[in-house]
């Protein structure tokens, strides 16, 4: 299991799952520090990866994106069940630029666009109504023009400090790999007992 690059092998596992996962082969738990202090985790999709991090792309005003401009540093949690393998993360988190979050926002479905702007996330609603009188209120005042990217909305860049390859074996004798950042920026890696 052992790799120089763990970019090159999240790549490998990544392209593995997406060959043998059923459903979203890119999903990831994020937990982030609740405003409260508390742990909280939720399930994104990943949109993208390179060696600056794991990126995914949020309202800024859901929980999660206030959670993570008022306390940001992140975990991911990749399973994938068919393969037995798991890939934790833990690092620094930023915003994407203006142009890579325009470059993905462009890229969506235009009724997803259109979402983007009608979601108050996670903040309460009165009823399914209230939100489809706003995805009306953005469809008609987009009609057929362009539909820019909300101010609200943008992606987040999970920097790993460090990254854990794990990998299921008989009698639970699993095979742990962690990758840890050191003060060159470069990576260290250890095995670990399972």
């Amino acid at each position: 299991m052992a790799q120089q690059d763990p970019f090159e092998l999240f790549r490998q596992w990544l392209s593995d799952a997406e060959k043998t996962e059923p459903n979203d082969p890119n999903a990831v738990a994020v937990a982030s520090v609740g405003e409260d202090g508390m742990p909280s985790v939720r399930m994104v999709l990943l949109k993208g990866f390179d060696e600056r991090g794991f990126v995914f792309y949020t309202n800024l005003g859901s929980q999660k994106g206030r959670e993570l401009a008022a306390h940001p540093k992140a975990a991911l949690c990749f399973h994938w069940k068919s393969l037995k393998r798991q890939v934790r993360v833990e690092g620094l988190v930023s915003l994407v630029s203006d142009e890579e979050a325009d470059a993905y926002y462009a890229s969506r479905a235009r009724d997803s666009r259109i979402g983007a702007w009608a979601s108050k996330q996670s903040q309460p609603m009165v009823g399914r109504f209230e939100l489809e009188q706003r995805v009306a209120k953005y469809a008609l005042k987009f009609h057929l023009g362009k539909i820019p990217r909300p101010p609200f909305w943008s992606g987040f860049r999970v920097e790993p400090q460090k990254i854990e390859f794990w990998r299921d074996k008989p009698f639970r004798l699993h095979e742990r790999l962690v990758y840890r950042r050191n003060a060159q920026g470069d990576w260290d890696t250890a095995t670990l007992f399972p």
